[in-house]
């Protein structure tokens, strides 16, 4: 995916970890709703959320709606 936000952020999975989160993604991407029907999909979204958890700042910073919100942005591709 290509932004206008130069700095990247990497998460490692499992070939078998990439294989669930795949079948995650591909189910919401047809029926547009998100649930576990395995709990082997809840732990990998675990698993990506503490990553998440030990690297980013932005979670815990004052003004993080605020920069919510400017990430979204970004993701979109709108200029603020």
């Amino acid at each position: 995916m290509t932004t206008a936000d130069s700095e990247t952020f990497t998460l490692s999975l499992s070939k078998s970890e990439a294989l669930v989160f795949f079948e995650f993604l591909s189910r919401f991407d047809s029926d547009e709703t998100l649930s576990i029907v395995h709990p082997s999909e809840e732990r990998v979204l675990w698993s990506l959320t503490a990553q998440m958890e030990k690297s980013l700042l932005e979670p815990f910073k004052a003004d993080y709606v605020s920069l919510l919100e400017t990430a979204r942005s970004k993701v979109l591709g709108v200029e603020e």
